[in-house]
């Protein structure tokens, strides 16, 4: 039997914030990015799998999990670029879903020779339009706000998100609509105006032939229209770039489908 290999915990200083992160494993370097209604957590199940082929590491961005949030400027993909410089490492491969793949990808145009593959999951894409039922969503999630109804606008994003808009609560794994409910209620207690983020210019949308990285794509069948979009651009715009579509499950894949996810992207990386 293979000995489960150590964690190492720890905090680095990365633009003025202090960035959680734990490190696991050996071999390659591979960087795990959470969604902007989760954190590292999110990635329970993939971190010690993908442990035992590679140097995995996941980590909270400022203003998730135990990474707080400086109320100055700050650069979602430098902090990245931060994080690898503290960490000694000169590359990594990255997995990136949602808000992380959205960073990963504007990491890779920023710092092209510092990614040796890319897996976008769901990702969001810079300079991307979003539909009225994407704009429609957040609203009423805002709306909810406004009233002072947390619990309402919680409910709203897991929904969106989790559920996808062609199913109900109770068609869902309970499980994981509470493990996502734990990561996200905290974030609806971060202050406004705790920090202006500066954005990758020009955006992603109209720079995807720049990117010669190995790249994966995956998004699941029951999420918003605006992830299928998106996904569809990354293939066409992205030399090269391979999509898998994850049956069953909506925005959060590798919880809904963790062993399909795992397949996808080991067999992806083993390649690269």
């Amino acid at each position: 039997m293979t000995d489960t290999p150590s964690i190492h915990t720890g905090y680095a200083d990365v633009h003025g914030a202090q960035l959680y992160y734990e490190i696991t494993g050996a071999g390659y370097p591979l960087v795990l990015l959470h969604a902007g209604i989760a954190d590292s957590r999110m990635w329970d199940v993939q971190f010690p799998v993908f442990a035992e082929e590679f140097l995995t590491v996941r980590y909270d961005m400022r203003g998730f999990g135990r990474s707080a949030m400086p109320s100055h400027e700050f650069c979602l993909y430098e902090d990245l670029a931060g994080l690898l410089d503290a960490l000694g490492l000169d590359s990594a491969m990255l997995v990136g879903l949602s808000l992380g793949g959205s960073t990963a990808i504007d990491f890779t145009l920023a710092h092209p020779d510092r990614v040796d593959a890319l897996v976008a999951c769901a990702p969001s894409l810079s300079g991307f339009p979003w539909s009225n039922l994407a704009l429609e969503g957040w609203g009423a999630i805002d709306d909810a706000i406004e009233r002072g109804d947390k619990a309402a606008a919680i409910e709203l994003d897991l929904h969106m998100w989790v559920d996808g808009p062609s199913r109900q609560p109770d068609q869902m794994d309970e499980s994981v609509r509470e493990q996502v409910r734990e990561m996200l209620t905290p974030l609806y207690d971060t202050p406004e105006g705790s920090g202006a983020e500066q954005r990758l210019d020009p955006p992603a949308i109209g720079r995807l032939a720049e990117i010669k990285t190995p790249t994966l794509i995956v998004v699941g069948d029951q999420d918003m229209p605006d992830m299928m979009g998106i996904a569809d651009k990354l293939e066409a715009g992205i030399l090269g770039a391979r999509k898998v579509v994850i049956s069953g499950a909506a925005h959060m894949t590798n919880m809904e489908k963790p062993e399909l996810f795992a397949q996808a992207v080991l067999a992806f990386l083993r390649k690269v």
